[in-house]
């Protein structure tokens, strides 16, 4: 029998965008207003200025940006050789984006399961299935923390096989003093709102040290043209507008400070729910630095009982934690073998065993810069009284 709810005193959401607008408001109703009066919306000023911050952010010398981090994925995929009937090995636990844009290349993805401890790509995985038409090595930094990519990069090396990073959710994080973004042949970056650097509509970037790709992925992203009018090659409609990159220039002055406050909010989590028993909090191994896009627990366990929806203890948990007026949500709750989009290719369950069991455990948080300390103790006193219904 569960605890009786007490009266919901607070509702904290996931995310709050709202606060963070409070404290940036005139700075990008400015930024905003200076490109309406330029009436220059596409390719201009304020796109070649962010490309070059987000690389000097990077720790890499070029950056493009495109539409959104999915065609950023997309663009570099074909930009490395990936075409129909090619492989691209990619882990399955992660957002569909990563899979779908190698399908709408007409490639073939290879799912790989992950390091339990990091939810990254394990390493280990990954030599076992390179075949000869395997193109590309996909490393997703998930959450906020880099994959582990000496032993991945090694590899790929010794196989000629390019690495590109996608690194959506960890803008900032750093492995062994390298940034996320900046150790594959390409990185891919987003800039959808709730990203910690978020944009106010999709965005995206690729970011390189090859000067080479560069440009012709600049001519991708822009239909083709190698001079105005001029396409040398099929390419794509997608081009980092103005106005985003207005906006994202502003809140690129804030993201060290924003990085920080989350930062310090995951050490007070660590503090307060470390001696929570069936309770695994993000792991951070020696030498990386964790940006915490997301605070994402494990919840170990299943539940007996008819409750409609509730399979796992983290269904439970997450119920609870509604009743009491927490947000929480579960990414992801199907990894991308076991996607319906992915039956033709025949995986099933039991195929790729830590995937499957972060997809029943993991259990995100709310964890915004500019969550209040009174407001953690609170979702930490929430989650132990879910725990212990």
């Amino acid at each position: 029998m569960s605890s009786p709810v007490r009266p919901v005193a607070e509702v904290i959401p996931m995310l709050d965008l709202r606060a963070q607008y409070e404290t940036i408001a005139l700075e990008i109703r400015a930024a905003v207003d200076e490109v309406i009066t330029a009436q220059q919306f596409v390719l201009g000023p304020r796109c070649e200025a962010f490309e070059q911050e987000i690389a000097h952010t990077c720790g890499v010398r070029c950056g493009i940006g495109v539409a959104s981090g999915t065609e950023a994925l997309e663009l570099a995929l074909h930009a490395s050789g990936v075409g129909a009937g090619d492989e691209v090995i990619v882990p399955a636990f992660t957002f569909i984006a990563t899979g779908s844009a190698i399908t709408a290349l007409g490639a073939r993805p290879v799912f790989a399961d992950i390091e339990p401890a990091t939810f990254n790509l394990d390493p280990a995985q990954i030599e076992m299935r390179i075949t000869p038409r395997t193109r590309a090595i996909v490393a997703v930094h998930l959450f906020g923390l880099a994959a582990d990519m000496s032993p991945i990069l090694a590899l790929a090396e010794k196989h000629g096989i390019p690495v590109i990073e996608d690194n959506a959710q960890s803008i900032g994080a750093s492995y062994h003093g390298r940034k996320t973004g900046s150790m594959g042949r390409l990185g891919c970056l987003s800039f959808y709102p709730s990203k910690n650097l978020g944009a106010y509509g999709d965005a995206g970037m690729i970011v390189t040290d090859d000067d080479k790709l560069a440009t012709r992925l600049r001519a991708l992203r822009n239909h083709g043209q190698t001079a105005r009018y001029l396409s040398t090659e099929r390419g794509w409609n997608s081009r980092l507008d103005e106005l985003q990159a207005a906006v994202l220039q502003v809140k690129l002055r804030h993201l060290a400070d924003w990085t920080a406050a989350r930062q310090v909010h995951a050490r007070r989590y660590d503090s307060l729910l470390r001696d929570l028993p069936g309770l695994t909090l993000p792991h951070v191994p020696g030498g990386q630095e964790h940006v915490y896009y997301l605070y994402t627990i494990r919840v170990a366990g299943r539940v007996a009982g008819n409750d409609p929806g509730v399979a796992t203890r983290s269904d439970l948990v997450q119920k609870r934690l509604a009743e009491r007026g927490i947000a929480s949500m579960v990414y992801y709750p199907v990894p991308l073998h076991l996607q319906p989009l992915y039956a033709s290719l025949g995986g099933k369950p039991g195929d790729l065993r830590a995937s499957e069991r972060a997809s029943r455990e993991v259990l995100s948080i709310p964890l915004y810069p500019e969550l209040t300390p009174s407001q953690i103790e609170h979702v930490a006193e929430a989650l132990r009284g879910a725990l212990r219904d």
